[in-house]
């Protein structure tokens, strides 16, 4: 138990981190999922 409290307080952090970047990306990723799904009803007009 005392050799996991130093590493949570050292690989927190980072973990924190990624885990806010893989949320914006998702966020980002379904805008262009969207914008290629209405791609051909905009091609055809």
């Amino acid at each position: 138990m005392d050799q996991i409290i130093p590493f949570i307080s050292e690989v927190g952090f980072p973990i924190a981190v990624s885990l806010y970047l893989l949320y914006r990306m998702e966020v980002k990723l379904d805008m262009v999922i969207q914008s290629i799904q209405s791609l051909p009803e905009r091609i055809k007009l």
